[in-house]
């Protein structure tokens, strides 16, 4: 009998033993509440280093919204000196176009003022010192163009220098044949001749029907008397 127990205690079917501290139950429950007042302790540590990593503690957050207004006034001021730049470089461009403009403009008044220096030294030098002629025609020319229009020219001077102003008028007289018959027509220019040194004068005139001239005649009247006169004859054409 004691051999069968022996065996029993020996083998793998020997009942299981369970050793037991022998703790108090109360410091038992003291010791687990430290255990988890420790886990909860690290759990909060864990969470305020995560935020303030995150930066999502008050004062980030309220850094961060000082931060965005700063930036949403930085890109409002950008705008607007970006659109102050553009008036000005706007303004700038118009300013130089109305100098270039400017300049153009005194460039041909410069050469408008040496050409009439130009052609005032040349009547200069046509008008004889001490002459005293008055009006006189120094330059006529006609051409027909089509054979329905006549285009003319005339240079009137005054060959005295220092002459008061003339107040006249001009008058072309055409003479030449119409339908073979003989043909003379007088066009009276509807505005006062005034010059004091000289003046040139041209323009178009409208011929009649089937009206050939041949001679061309510039008078220059000062009321109803005859001061000069100047006649040329058109090549045939």
């Amino acid at each position: 009998m004691r051999l069968r127990l022996l065996r029993r205690r020996l083998t793998i079917s020997a009942p299981r033993v369970a050793i037991r501290s022998a703790m108090p139950w109360p410091v038992r429950w003291l010791l687990l509440a430290v255990v988890f007042g420790l886990c909860a302790a690290v759990a909060l540590w864990a969470f305020e280093f995560g935020k303030s990593i995150a930066g999502l503690d008050s004062g980030a957050r309220d850094e961060l919204v000082r931060l965005r207004s700063e930036v949403a006034r930085l890109v409002e001021e950008t705008q607007r000196q970006h659109a102050v730049s553009q008036t000005a470089e706007s303004i700038l461009t118009a300013d130089r176009a109305t100098l270039q403009t400017l300049m153009a403009q005194v460039r041909q008044l410069e050469a408008e003022n040496r050409t009439l220096r130009e052609d005032l030294g040349f009547f200069e030098r046509l008008i004889p010192a001490g002459s005293t002629e008055g009006v006189a025609i120094r330059g006529l020319h006609a051409e027909t163009v089509g054979g329905m229009q006549l285009r003319w020219q005339v240079l009137v001077i005054q060959a005295a220098r220092n002459a008061p102003e003339f107040n006249g008028r001009l008058e072309l007289v055409l003479a030449g044949t119409q339908d073979g018959k003989p043909w003379t027509q007088t066009f009276p220019q509807g505005a006062a001749l005034q010059l004091r040194q000289y003046r040139r004068l041209e323009g178009l005139l409208t011929l009649p029907a089937d009206a050939v001239v041949k001679t061309v005649t510039a008078r220059v009247l000062d009321g109803s008397n005859l001061r000069t006169s100047q006649t040329m004859a058109l090549a045939a054409e």
